[in-house]
């Protein structure tokens, strides 16, 4: 006897939770997400469809497989997962579950998703983000982003969450979690006074640096050097 899982025909799509790191093409161009397990081998825009990561040819979800995109149910559950000294750095993604998934106690397996919003979480000092910058790490052809705030973002390679959003495309929200991690965070798509401040902050931390590099090098240019 085959056993058949039971069908669902929801009247809207489910929403879902999971945590990925945000991704920025090799030409600045294009943004995106990866993820924290499996699946990071595979990096997926905003609206995106599964297929299997182990190459196998069947349609994602498989019953027999594990492939497929990935969610829980409870926001609080993606939440704890950032606890973890590997994912201090990812963003939580609210997602729309979208073609055919497969439901589990805790979430869903599933086809095809779109991230509505994604929630930016703090530098690794503990201040609030203004950007996302890179984090050292990537794919092929993507640099890896992380969470940084104004003093810790340098001269790296960096996106606000507006350009990050921009460049994400297809309607996606990114906002920026408060210092202690509750609420909802501040929406990055509508710039208000508080936003332009942050993109501000971001800029005025870039010219400090580039104003101490020209410092050093005027230090040893000419008649700055130590005399013998």
């Amino acid at each position: 006897m085959r056993l058949r899982l039971p069908e669902e025909r929801p009247t809207e799509p489910p929403t879902g939770y999971k945590i990925a790191y945000p991704m920025l093409s090799q030409d600045g161009t294009r943004a995106g997400f990866t993820g924290v397990s499996l699946g990071g081998a595979l990096p997926y825009g905003v609206l995106a469809d599964a297929s299997c990561v182990y190459g196998l040819r069947h349609r994602a979800p498989h019953r027999r497989c594990d492939c497929g995109f990935h969610c829980v149910h409870d926001r609080a559950a993606a939440e704890a997962l950032l606890c973890t000294a590997e994912h201090r750095t990812a963003l939580l993604l609210e997602v729309t579950v979208l073609g055919a998934y497969i439901r589990f106690e805790h979430g869903f397996r599933y086809a095809r998703q779109r991230v509505r919003t994604a929630t930016v979480g703090p530098c690794a000092c503990g201040a609030p983000a203004v950007a996302l910058a890179d984090a050292g790490w990537g794919r092929p052809g993507r640099r890896a982003l992380a969470p940084s705030c104004a003093s810790c973002v340098g001269a790296r390679t960096s996106l606000s969450p507006a350009a990050f959003a921009r460049l994400a495309g297809e309607g996606l929200r990114v906002v920026v979690a408060p210092r202690s991690g509750a609420g909802d965070g501040i929406a990055r798509d509508d710039l208000g006074v508080p936003e332009l401040a942050a993109e501000a902050a971001l800029l005025q931390a870039r010219l400090d640096w580039f104003q101490t590099q020209l410092a050093r090098l005027g230090e040893g240019g000419p008649g700055g050097g130590a005399q013998g």
